[in-house]
């Protein structure tokens, strides 16, 4: 079954590179679209609940280096996509769970096939984390390839 449309969440770690790379041979092999999405939280989660701990000074700089570190992310991946002779669309997403971000993305652009990385948490870090990927498998609109 060929796609057509594929989306490829990255966070730009190696993993998510590895699935990138993945997804950019298959569009070639399908002559299918690519989407890169950056899900990022509206706020730093390490920051969620300390309340006036912390300096908003601290908060907005921390904003803005994770708006910043998305745009580099995604212009990183598009750059992989040109040098592979394909076009790659941006998609940079604010929301505190990212597994929803990925589903809604998925839906709205009417992509058939999500390639993603398994970031492996297992164990207390997978139950108390969740794991991301998991939830998009459970959630997805369409077909999901999980890389690992």
């Amino acid at each position: 079954m060929p796609y057509s449309h594929l989306l490829v969440p990255t966070d730009g770690s190696d993993l998510s590179e590895r699935a990138l790379a993945k997804a950019l041979a298959l569009a070639k092999i399908f002559g299918a679209h690519v989407t890169v999405l950056h899900a990022q939280p509206p706020v730093p989660l390490s920051l969620v609940g300390m309340g006036e701990v912390v300096d908003p000074g601290t908060v907005d700089a921390l904003v803005n280096a994770a708006r910043q570190n998305a745009v580099r992310v995604l212009l990183a991946a598009e750059a992989q996509g040109q040098a592979a002779g394909l076009s790659v669309a941006q998609e940079n997403v604010l929301d505190a769970a990212p597994h929803r971000a990925i589903v809604e993305a998925a839906a709205r652009l009417g992509c058939d096939l999500i390639v993603m990385a398994s970031h492996g948490r297992r164990g207390l870090e997978g139950l108390l984390l969740g794991s991301e990927t998991q939830k998009v498998l459970t959630h997805s609109p369409c077909a999901v390839l999980v890389v690992r």
